[in-house]
């Protein structure tokens, strides 16, 4: 796809934006990271999100969260992690090529973390 960002990245061998390259995949670091250490996993070909890709990739993006957690640990040494991603337009999808956030988290990062990933809606995140 002509326009799509995460398809040109790829396209210049010597972007020095990709951090690790995988037979299906790619990483970057994010440009508006939540936290020191946040990671983007990005399919190289185009594809829209996680249910319109192949068992492949989604096999190969598991082994590389396991694979760079093992990276940030050492790195940035946080103590959780939020692995996301916005499937839609509904659901906050901006960039329509399946990408999957990694995001290291840390103590006291925010006041009270209860609920994580329920707090893209932030009335529901507190139960």
């Amino acid at each position: 796809m002509t326009n799509c960002i995460f398809c040109k990245i790829p396209q210049n061998e010597n972007d020095s934006r990709i951090i690790s390259k995988f037979k299906y995949c790619y990483v970057i670091k994010d440009e508006y990271p939540v936290s020191k250490g946040h990671l983007l996993i990005i399919p190289f070909h185009h594809t829209e999100n996680w249910f319109t890709t192949s068992k492949e990739v989604h096999l190969e993006i598991i082994d590389i969260l396991v694979h760079m957690k093992a990276k940030l640990d050492i790195e940035y040494k946080p103590q959780g992690y939020n692995i996301g991603m916005n499937c839609g337009e509904a659901a906050g999808q901006t960039v329509m090529h399946l990408h999957v956030h990694l995001i290291p988290r840390y103590a006291g990062d925010m006041e009270n973390p209860k609920g994580g990933v329920r707090g893209v809606i932030p009335s529901k995140q507190k139960y």
